[in-house]
């Protein structure tokens, strides 16, 4: 098995390092891409589904990107303990009507001793909003980049 480092136990800077390299892989809305830094039996709830295994994520994943259009997510770590990290976050997108929503949510994060998340806890609440109101305008084919402000400083 191949280490997916940082590894725990976690500090506020391995943290936030796991919180950004989860924000750039789910930015790239590639499903395989996404589902490598999990374990083969990784178990998740993402609202009212649950989700088991590699297999299981990346089929979720296609849904929900064919969904979920122009996605753009910032991920902010809220407190972290040994092998579990706590963060919340906030995503903007598209449904096929062109309308708008900001989805804020939190997850719960747990990992094994290879830096592979085992499982997954996400509570999450959509509110519809005008496309001018949208704060995320980076260019869909990368990352965030390093200088767009994070949660704290958009007051989110």
């Amino acid at each position: 098995m191949n280490d997916r480092p940082p590894l725990p136990p976690f500090t506020a800077e391995t943290a936030a390092q796991k919180a950004r390299a989860a924000e750039d892989a789910w930015n790239s809305c590639d499903p395989e891409r996404v589902s490598l830094a999990y374990t083969e039996d990784s178990r998740w709830r993402n609202r009212d589904t649950f989700v088991n295994g590699r297999e299981e994520i990346v089929a979720f994943l296609r849904q929900k990107w064919a969904r979920e259009l122009e996605y753009r997510l910032v991920k902010e770590v809220w407190t972290h303990a040994g092998n579990r990290i706590a963060v919340r976050f906030v995503y903007e997108s598209h449904d096929a009507d062109g309308q708008w929503f900001r989805s804020h949510g939190n997850e719960n994060w747990e990992f094994d001793e290879h830096g592979l998340m085992r499982r997954r806890h996400a509570s999450i609440n959509d509110i519809a909003i005008d496309e001018a109101d949208r704060l995320f305008h980076w260019d869909r084919s990368g990352p965030r980049p390093p200088d767009h402000p994070g949660l704290t400083e958009l007051g989110l």
